[in-house]
């Protein structure tokens, strides 16, 4: 009873720990390893894997980057605003007029870049976070090859 037990806790903590990994690799036993022993190997293998690439699958993510948008004290408006009202002036319009229309317009350039800096920076983040997921999957599948399992 106590073998049969500890048989089934080690499977399910095998399963838990290769959970994260169970949707992109299947792992069958080329040598005839029992389940409980292919439990044992792909919870291993997953310590392993953690312990080479720094990696563990199981953490989230790094939350995304939110985009800067604060525009006040930015003096993004207070230059769109002069630019606007040199421009509106020397072009015989009213430099308030100008002058409002440019402190928008600098003020939502502000904003676009914040968002464009923010992209930019999710998708070297999401890259990042790829190429640690690839690193983890090889170090995995090395390990469990090497203890004869084919993992596809």
């Amino acid at each position: 009873m106590i073998r049969t037990t500890r048989v089934l806790l080690l499977g399910l903590a095998g399963w838990l720990a290769a959970a994260p990994v169970d949707a992109r690799q299947y792992v069958y036993p080329s040598r005839g390893q029992s389940s409980a022993r292919q439990a044992r190997d792909e919870s291993e293998c997953y310590v392993w894997a953690t312990k080479q690439t720094g990696f563990d699958p199981a953490k989230p993510a790094p939350a995304p980057v939110s985009p800067d948008t604060k525009v006040t004290g930015s003096g993004a408006r207070v230059v769109g605003g002069a630019v606007g009202a040199v421009i509106s002036g020397a072009s015989g319009g009213s430099a308030g007029t100008g002058a409002l229309i440019g402190a928008a317009g600098g003020g939502l350039t502000r904003r676009l870049r914040g968002h464009r800096a923010a992209d930019a920076e999710n998708e070297r983040l999401a890259g990042e976070q790829r190429a640690r997921q690839t690193a983890f999957d090889q170090a995995r599948t090395a390990c469990l090859s090497g203890r004869g399992y084919s993992v596809k």
